[in-house]
């Protein structure tokens, strides 16, 4: 009865280093906010994103280009020698041939300015080009929504790894006492080999589990190091009494309904469809004619010498403008074939736009329910966490008195500490789900992160 009572205070003690080896994460570091703008400015692949939307925007000039008038200019100088040799015809006063040789440069530039007045094609492309910009918009606003995501989960990852791994030196620290215990029971023969053995096998499992929990906490920050390119030395942690709000709305149609018209996605597509619609008027205008004004200016120098005049020159400057009208009368089919397959391609995009909408939709109806389905679970598992500490004190008070064994007391504090692991992954999920959810309605912005962040903090 004396060696329970003494096992039972070195397990009063070891209990409360459990509950601070488990909420062991660092006071003070970088939290969400800061690590989310390193990955602003650091993240290759959201740099990528937002060069691919630069290299959109750039549809808009290129469109109102083709309706603006064109201008352009050439140039010329040149050096002659010409031969001239005049052959006698009949009737010919000429007593035989005669010839004359002239040389000298030649020089001169002309200007010349289009603006059209009708061309369907470039009016189409015109119109094409503000579709095609707002889809590089909306891709590189999905693209800013998964980074927050991504950040998110990768910096959530290593508060949930950092607490497995708390968990189970925890398990390794209680399990060395009672193999310790063990073996001093059984040299005084109050236990048998068997208890020793047991002890034993969990504490080797216990140090394999350590190792491959360090492992994972390495993998899990190089994963966050690959975002923000650096990796801090500390991450804020979460605060252990926190409230988690419902979803707002707190109905789930209303976020699918959300999704399925302004998700980031959707709007991308929809931009895509109105591209396929333009890309079959330009296509089309294939069989109009078009109009344009041309107006020229140009001076031409003339410096020759001839075999009757020593130096002659001669300076002509000419100025004209009119209309061009083509007319396209046969291409060999080509414009009805362009035509039919722009077709196909607008019913596929317009295909490709309903089912990004019902995969808004769902993907919108899934993370409602896994933020509802959450916020339950961590309600449960903090009931859980009540119960199990009670267990706990039972099962050492029961051990005290000598109707429970030292296993008894350990399962206890290993149910404690599994049900605080199980709570914090169940916490984290559920903030990660509801970014989702916000990303899926095409609502999530940096204010989120900032609200989130308001939840990181010393414990």
């Amino acid at each position: 009865m004396l060696v329970r009572a003494s096992s039972v205070r070195r397990l009063r003690g070891i209990a409360p280093l459990l509950l601070v080896a488990l909420s062991a994460a660092p006071a003070r570091g970088a939290d969400l906010l800061q690590i989310y703008r390193d990955a602003l400015a650091n993240d290759s692949t959201y740099a990528s994103a937002r060069a691919t939307r630069d290299a959109g925007l750039e549809n808009l000039p290129q469109g109102l280009a083709q309706i603006l008038p064109t201008v352009s200019a050439t140039g010329f100088a040149q050096a002659n020698n010409v031969d001239i040799t005049f052959r006698q015809v009949a009737g010919s006063t000429l007593a035989g041939p005669a010839e004359s040789k002239r040389s000298g440069p030649t020089s001169g530039f002309n200007v010349t300015l289009t603006q059209p007045l009708f061309n369907w094609q470039n009016f189409q492309v015109y119109k094409e080009a503000g579709f095609k910009a707002a889809q590089a918009e909306a891709i590189f606003g999905q693209a800013t929504q998964d980074l927050i995501v991504r950040v998110a989960q990768a910096y959530f990852d290593v508060l949930a790894s950092q607490d497995s791994l708390a968990f189970i030196q925890g398990q390794k620290v209680a399990i060395a006492e009672q193999l310790a215990q063990a073996k001093r029971n059984f040299e005084v023969g109050t236990a048998t080999i068997t208890d020793t053995h047991e002890a034993q096998a969990r504490f080797d499992l216990a140090t394999s589990q350590e190792i491959a929990a360090q492992s994972d906490l390495e993998i899990k920050k190089r994963t966050l190091q690959q975002i923000v390119g650096k990796f801090p030395d500390q991450l804020a942690p979460l605060k252990v009494n926190i409230e988690l709000n419902a979803p707002t709305p707190n109905a789930m149609e209303d976020w699918a309904s959300a999704a399925s018209t302004q998700s980031f996605s959707v709007r991308a597509q929809e931009a895509a469809v109105e591209v396929s619609v333009r890309e079959i008027d330009r296509l089309r205008a294939g069989h109009l004619p078009t109009l344009n004004i041309v107006g020229n200016a140009g001076v031409n120098n003339s410096g020759l010498s001839t075999t009757a005049t020593v130096n002659s020159a001669a300076d002509t400057t000419n100025y004209n403008i009119g209309l061009q009208l083509a007319i396209p009368i046969y291409a060999g089919g080509n414009v009805s074939s362009l035509v039919r397959q722009a077709a196909a391609n607008r019913e596929k995009a317009q295909q490709d736009l309903e089912s990004t909408r019902r995969t808004s939709a769902l993907s919108a109806r899934q993370s409602f329910l896994l933020v509802t389905n959450g916020m339950a679970q961590v309600k449960a598992l903090e009931a859980a966490l009540l119960s199990s500490r009670s267990a706990l004190d039972s099962n050492k008070l029961g051990y005290e008195v000598g109707v429970r064994i030292n296993i008894d007391v350990l399962n206890a504090q290993q149910q404690v500490f599994s049900t605080l692991r199980d709570l914090s992954r169940a916490r984290y999920d559920t903030i990660l789900n509801g970014l989702r959810l916000k990303a899926a309605a095409g609502t999530l912005s940096d204010g989120d992160v900032e609200e989130i962040n308001r939840l990181l903090g010393a414990n």
